[in-house]
């Protein structure tokens, strides 16, 4: 498999002077995911769980519901100078019965910074939930979510060497971690985490909390939405159109989830405030 991080030399600068050693990057390479031969999304990634970002992205996408749904996924070609194996390019069949996207109808080209980037247009990535999250009243204390960041933080192995990798976490309604993954990109990072679900037969994530380190898009709200997820927490800010998109659908969204305080700007009644 792709290594995760990469060494590279850098110039210090400090109060003492400079001096030049080795820093630790994290790694961004491309994944192309392919349907049948045929070329779906290029998106660049940090190597790693690239199986779940498969599952997770076309779930997000409206493609597939349940593992089920992959008959499956190898990878392929993907070859560098050497004739070795880059693991950069994975080929999904999905299950007989299970219809393949119309690939010519959008741009499926997506970066490590922006996966609604190359949409045709909004409407396009407003993918019909098969869930309704008006059914999940999973109540949690405002002192569980105070939690989630340090939990997060804490777990992130990747980070502590490059610091440069989102996280994306799901908990429990009282605050234990079932599954956390790191990528240069949030929306892969939120595709990893939800693709482990959706292998792990947990989907409709009735009763869990996704967690999110940097700020909260429409698009990451989206991917919530159609996994089932009540709640959404984020220590940054949300977009305005990814609160429209939480109120619309029931979603709990938290933003600026920093020690003991936070903003609570939809489905305020899943928390308890003591």
């Amino acid at each position: 498999m792709g290594r995760v991080t990469a060494r590279r030399s850098v110039l210090r600068i400090g109060p003492n002077g400079t001096v030049r050693r080795p820093d630790s990057l994290a790694v961004e390479e491309p994944l192309e995911i392919r349907m049948g031969g045929r070329s779906l999304t290029v998106t660049m990634r940090t190597p790693g769980h690239d199986i779940d970002l498969v599952h997770g992205f076309l779930l997000g996408e409206g493609i597939i519901r349940t593992a089920e749904d992959i008959a499956v996924v190898r990878y392929c070609d993907g070859v560098d100078e050497d004739g070795a194996n880059t693991y950069n390019v994975l080929d999904v069949a999905l299950a007989q019965g299970v219809p393949e996207p119309v690939v010519a109808e959008r741009n499926f080209l997506s970066t490590s910074a922006c996966g609604v980037c190359g949409k045709a247009s909004l409407d396009s990535v407003r993918v019909r939930a098969p869930y309704d999250l008006d059914a999940s009243h999973p109540t949690v204390p405002a002192a569980v979510l105070a939690t989630l960041p340090e939990a997060m933080r804490s777990r992130q192995r990747v980070f502590d060497s490059t610091g440069g990798l989102h996280a994306a976490g799901l908990f429990t309604a009282d605050g234990t971690l079932l599954a956390l993954r790191e990528d240069v990109g949030r929306h892969n990072a939120v595709d990893k985490v939800l693709g482990w679900a959706v292998t792990e037969r947990r989907v409709p994530l009735s009763d869990s909390i996704l967690a999110v380190s940097g700020r909260t898009s429409f698009e990451l709200v989206q991917k919530a939405v159609v996994a089932g997820v009540p709640m959404l927490t984020a220590v940054s800010a949300p977009s305005s159109l990814a609160v429209d998109l939480a109120a619309e659908s029931g979603l709990t969204l938290v933003g600026f989830l920093r020690g003991e305080t936070m903003n609570v700007y939809t489905g305020a009644e899943r928390i308890e405030v003591s």
